[in-house]
């Protein structure tokens, strides 16, 4: 018996069965002992965004994640614990969070809301713009500061005397690199579909502007890809953890549509219309000129630079030719002032210099406000409008509108309550083939090599998917179900044709297991011809099983199951 393990062992297709083995649980990375709770999202200008910590990237392996370790010298070992402390946190009081990246202090601010008054204010602020000038008979870029007026909402602050959330958004902390879809983690699954039919090139544009204009938000473990059915019919599936419906709802009902207008006539428009816009230090952030306060709240104005086509500056020179020119605190300016709508919604009125009248400029500066309680909190608005208004003016707005056709939102309780059924089924199933099997071979030799298999295929497949990516939903649940029951099946015909001995019309064992391959080749093209519609179908909500079923019976047809079948001529040849 000690020879035929050693021969088992030393078997080329063991060999590779074990080293696909390894690196499976290599990349599946378990970590058992791990507890705690990890840092699914940090929301923005939230205290402990302020402190900080930072969302992490949607790429970065689950057990990579940044996970807290203590809060003010209590170690957090569940969410539980967490809770318990976060709760009882008091307005101004300070805490002291440890993770496994650093030490951050936040400072627990009071809730507060601030409430529009349907007024507005005028305020007066320097401002930097960039204008063409003729020097020695060469036109040259130049800067100039003009005093620039703005009108800002007029809002009043409302205390609610409770502490503010401190904008961490946490889940127990993972013990593998396997990522849970949402019907495992919960989170808002969202199928759009474009009101009218986009070429490929249209839809890929598409799907990657939604994931910068979402990804602006600072949302994690988001998945925004195409998908289709059958009959020929486009859709987007959107799918964030942690985030409500609500949410959802609001990020992805905007169209993201920014116009320029002078009067009621537009001037330049986000995307088709700019050739250029500025991200790096010197010609955008905040403006020199600083933030100021009004009230009880701070003002912060940014400023970046952008440039037209040559057709939209023409359309700049036309409006502005007509437009005569006022003054206004020792400056000249055009009287009527560049406006800019963002999906229809006023964002901010800018002076136009008297110099630009009838001047088909392409180069112009775009600014804006921020507001905010505090200074810092305007120039991080500030900030973070001016990026939401890069993207749009880089990408434009989305090239149609997208209609809601399905959302599903899965709590994570409910999600728990999936791992834990599907972990008792599968381990009820597994442990049933394993007695069928001895029952009808009576023979240790062939259950427990046939139950081995099985576990190492689910491993590897595991190990494929935490390498990849693949988030494990239900749907890759079934597929994983499917994968067990052929792999199963295929064994069944490798052992029969292997232990049919002199009975059998064949006696050379490697055409035995010829014969049991040709079987196995024939079911496998069958399965895989089978999934590849369901790739396409249903949305692409069918995908997961598609692809996980795929797979998985790969895996068994190239690697465990010719090691399977080395296992059992081994053991049970005579």
């Amino acid at each position: 018996m000690t020879s035929k393990i050693k021969k088992v062992l030393t078997n080329t297709r063991v060999i590779i069965l074990l080293i696909f083995v390894i690196l499976s649980i290599v990349a599946i990375h378990p970590v058992p002992w791990r507890k705690g709770v990890s840092i699914r999202n940090v929301i923005m200008n939230s205290s402990a965004n302020i402190a900080g910590i930072q969302s992490p990237k949607p790429s970065t392996p689950p057990t990579s994640r940044e996970f807290i370790e203590s809060i003010n010298n209590i170690p957090i070992l569940n969410l539980e614990g967490y809770y318990n402390i976060i709760d009882k946190v008091e307005i101004n009081k300070t805490l002291q969070i440890l993770t496994n990246k650093g030490k951050y202090r936040i400072t627990v601010r009071e809730k507060t809301a601030v409430i529009d008054l349907n007024e507005t204010e005028n305020r007066t602020v320097e401002e930097i713009i960039q204008v063409n000038e003729t020097i020695n008979g060469i036109i040259t870029l130049q800067n100039k500061t003009i005093n620039t007026t703005i009108s800002t909402p007029k809002t009043e602050i409302v205390n609610y005397g409770i502490p503010e959330d401190i904008g961490l958004r946490v889940y127990t902390a993972p013990t593998t690199n396997l990522r849970k879809g949402l019907d495992l983690q919960g989170g808002t699954r969202v199928v759009l579909q474009p009101e009218v039919k986009l070429s490929d090139d249209n839809m890929t544009f598409l799907v990657d502007n939604m994931e910068r204009r979402l990804n602006v938000y600072g949302l994690s473990d988001l998945s925004i890809r195409k998908a289709g059915d059958l009959s020929g019919n486009q859709y987007i599936l959107v799918e964030i953890a942690g985030a409500n419906e609500e949410e959802v709802k609001d990020l992805l009902s905007k169209q993201g549509k920014f116009e320029a207008k002078i009067g009621n006539d537009t001037v330049f428009t986000g995307g088709k219309d700019i050739t250029y816009v500025c991200r790096s230090a010197d010609c955008a952030g905040i403006d020199q000129s600083g933030c100021s306060k009004s009230g009880q709240n701070w003002a912060c104005r940014f400023r970046f630079s952008i440039s037209m086509t040559p057709d939209a500056a023409e359309r700049q020179a036309e409006l502005t030719s007509k437009l005569g020119v006022i003054s206004e605190g020792g400056e000249e300016y055009l009287s009527e002032k560049l406006i800019l709508f963002l999906d229809d919604k006023e964002v901010d009125q800018l002076n136009i210099g008297s110099d630009l009248r009838g001047r088909p400029v392409t180069d112009i500066q775009i600014s804006g406000p921020g507001i905010g309680l505090t200074e810092q909190e305007a120039a991080y608005n500030a900030l973070m409008n001016m990026k939401k208004l890069q993207t749009i003016l880089t990408t434009g707005s989305l090239p149609i509108k997208l209609n809601i056709i399905k959302i599903d939102t899965i709590s994570p309780t409910l999600g728990q309550d999936f791992i834990k059924n599907a972990l008792l089924v599968g381990v009820l199933a597994i442990l049933g083939v394993f007695v069928v099997v001895l029952i009808r071979y009576r023979n240790f030799k062939i259950a427990i090599p046939m139950f081995f298999t099985s576990i190492l295929e689910i491993t590897i497949l595991i190990g494929v998917a935490s390498l990849i990516g693949w988030n494990m939903d239900l749907a890759a649940i079934a597929g994983i179900v499917i994968v067990i029951g052929s792999g199963i099946d295929h064994q069944i015909v490798i052992t029969d044709e292997t232990m049919r001995g002199e009975t059998g019309t064949i006696y050379n064992w490697k055409d035995k297991i010829k014969t049991a391959f040709f079987i196995i080749m024939a079911t496998y093209f069958t399965v895989f011809v089978a999934m590849v519609p369901l790739i396409f179908a249903g949305a692409g909500l069918l995908k997961g099983f598609a692809i996980t079923s795929i797979i998985g019976v790969s895996i068994g047809v190239f690697i465990t199951r010719p090691a399977y079948a080395a296992v059992v001529e081994l053991l049970v040849k005579e």
